[in-house]
């Protein structure tokens, strides 16, 4: 593993808490997503990350691309599907990665035991060929409009204060 990538892998593990297949997983695709879009981590919302999912590759997502709730470039869509789609405002152009079905049982893991498979995994998803891991091709669809800002104001329920857009 290069250095750099395995500076962003640590970086990924030290948020996310432990290692795992499914930081692996988010881990792969982004790899995929800032090479196939030649760009670097978002400062601002310059790259958008629309993942599928709320697991633990999400936090991979994060870390390597920039893309976070609270600059409103990350954004859930509860499908529950292993699926991330990544696009430049810039241009327009958008990457959609799924991962493949039968990356959840790599090859030669029979007769293991529960922690070997989990290891071959995490190995598997680090070194397999991106071909072999996600389904990725270039989509022709809108991004969601940059994060807007807005006023807060007095729940007449509460007396909290909420985005005066869920209001």
């Amino acid at each position: 593993m290069r250095d750099k990538n395995r500076e962003l892998l640590d970086a990924a593990i030290a948020f996310h808490g432990h290692t795992c297949p499914g930081l692996m997983i988010g881990y792969r695709a982004a790899l995929i997503a800032l090479r196939e879009l030649g760009i670097r981590r978002a400062q601002d919302e310059e790259l958008v990350a629309i993942v599928e999912n709320d697991a633990c590759g999400v936090d991979a997502i994060q870390v390597l691309t920039g893309c976070t709730f609270g600059k409103g470039n990350l954004i859930f869509r509860d499908w529950g599907k292993q699926v991330f789609t990544f696009g430049r405002r810039n241009d327009g152009r958008v990457l959609r990665l799924a991962l493949r079905y039968e990356t959840r049982h790599p090859p030669q893991t029979e007769g293991l035991t529960e922690e070997e498979r989990r290891s071959a995994r995490i190995e598997y998803l680090l070194s397999a060929p991106d071909d072999d891991l996600y389904d990725v091709r270039w989509i022709n669809q809108p991004l969601p409009e940059p994060a807007r800002l807005f006023k807060t104001v007095r729940c007449s329920q509460c007396g909290e204060g909420v985005s005066e857009s869920r209001a």
